[in-house]
């Protein structure tokens, strides 16, 4: 059971070092109460408190790492149903299936397209993370020599050995144990085995069983057996079974505090109709999968599953925004029109996009606004003459252009008189009301 922040701070050495970050051990606690920092955070906490801390305040869904380096992902560590209640952490991660008997070319080209996945939407990197190698050809050489041809083509990608058997598994997981992948899966049936080459690994190990309730049977045995870092896979026979299956495993760890289910959960969607297993993995990234195993991962699939998984795990009490700068549209020159805007993501891309329709080398100057769109921003006062005019002043952009016009949104056209009070020496042009009438305003500009 969760602590609050006053028994938390009981259990802190009270001395209001500051070293955590936070003014006082109290606001420690607080913060660590409300999951917003780490009990590692204090370095003069006795062994015991931590440990006492450590256990109470840990996710109620078992939070750990799958790949290495900068493009590891973390899986798990969810405390909410339903993201209007907080905000889903862990953004689900996207694999594709390539099976062990397809020749070497073609398996190096499909591990390829994990590689060239990766897209920029709104200001994010999104991409296919995984790859699940199974075990088709019943050959464990050819198995061994799959999974090095894929970890060698994508050094990158997170790697799932889609392998149940014991004496297989056991001499591929050495030749990428480095890698961190996860062993896919156990059963009653190989689950001691399976459990002793994660362990002995120090790797995650999905379990398998059909349905939460024998799920959890096998997840004590394994944990039982020393392995911590587990996911699981109900065997959903549909999507109905899948949202069934899924939905309890969430609800028994965050409501009832359920251990054994409080695991991530893992959904192989493969199918031979490509639309339909586009289907079924929306569903399964909406209700609660941390690992989704695709078959293809064609184009228009992956845009229309990364847009939905961005917009699922982007935190709806936060606007999406962008750094406060100076941003370069093409190659301007010190003679290049000046555009000024809001730093709510949308906004900006919508802007820069037509800017660079424009092909008239530009600057655009983003201000800050808390993430709101320029007329929300207006009305909240973050967007007034006062502070647009401190903003071009600190942002040193009077140092690259030599001209001093600023041209401003035509929605808020009525600050342009108070702006030039507040800018001394300065033309506020009032541009387009819409971002789609800015090609034809610039290229007429610069006519």
């Amino acid at each position: 059971m969760a602590l609050s922040g006053i028994e938390i701070f009981k259990l802190l050495p009270k001395t209001n070092c500051k070293k955590c970050g936070f003014p006082t051990c109290l606001a420690f606690a607080m913060a660590l109460a409300q999951g917003k920092t780490e009990i590692g955070k204090c370095p003069d906490i006795s062994e015991e408190a931590k440990s006492k801390l450590s256990e109470a305040s840990a996710p109620p869904i078992r939070t750990f790492s799958l790949g290495k380096g900068e493009k590891a992902v973390k899986v798990g560590g969810e405390t909410v149903m339903f993201r209007h209640d907080k905000k889903f952490f862990n953004p689900t991660v996207l694999g594709v299936n390539i099976k062990d008997d397809l020749n070497d070319e073609e398996l190096v080209k499909r591990a390829k397209e994990v590689v060239d996945s990766e897209i920029e939407r709104v200001g994010q990197k999104l991409r296919v993370e995984a790859i699940s190698i199974e075990y088709a050809s019943n050959n464990p050489e050819r198995f061994e020599s799959a999974v090095k041809a894929v970890a060698e083509s994508a050094p990158d990608a997170i790697l799932i050995l889609n392998c149940g058997d014991p004496s297989v598994l056991e001499r591929a997981v050495k030749l990428v144990a480095d890698r961190r992948p996860l062993l896919y899966s156990a059963t009653d049936a190989n689950a001691e085995a399976l459990a002793n080459i994660a362990k002995a690994n120090n790797v995650p190990l999905a379990v398998s069983a059909e349905g939460p309730e024998a799920l959890s049977a096998l997840t004590e045995k394994i944990k039982a057996l020393g392995v911590e870092d587990l996911v699981l896979d109900p065997r959903p026979k549909n999507a109905g079974e899948m949202i069934q299956h899924n939905t309890i495993i969430r609800r028994a760890a965050l409501k009832k505090g359920f251990k054994p289910l409080g695991y991530p959960i893992i959904n192989l969607v493969t199918r031979e109709d490509s639309l339909l297993e586009a289907n079924i993995a929306a569903i399964s990234i909406a209700k609660y999968a941390s690992i989704v195993v695709l078959s293809s991962i064609e184009k228009w699939k992956n845009l229309a599953l990364f847009t939905l998984r961005q917009n699922i795990y982007t935190d709806p009490q936060v606007p999406m925004q962008v750094e406060q700068k100076i941003y370069k549209i093409g190659e301007p020159t010190p003679e290049s029109p000046l555009l000024i805007t809001t730093n709510f993501s949308l906004t900006y891309f919508i802007v820069a996009g037509e800017v660079e329709n424009s092909k008239v080398p530009s600057w655009l100057a983003v201000m800050d606004c808390e993430g709101l769109s320029v007329l929300t921003a207006w009305a909240a006062g973050k967007f007034v003459a006062s502070k647009i005019a401190n903003f071009i002043k600190e942002s040193g952009v009077e140092n690259q252009i030599k001209h001093r016009e600023l041209i401003i949104p035509g929605q808020v056209a009525i600050l342009s008189g108070a702006l030039e009070d507040k800018l001394e020496g300065w033309k506020v042009i009032v541009g387009p009301r819409e971002a789609n009438g800015i090609p034809t305003f610039l290229r007429n500009r610069a006519a």
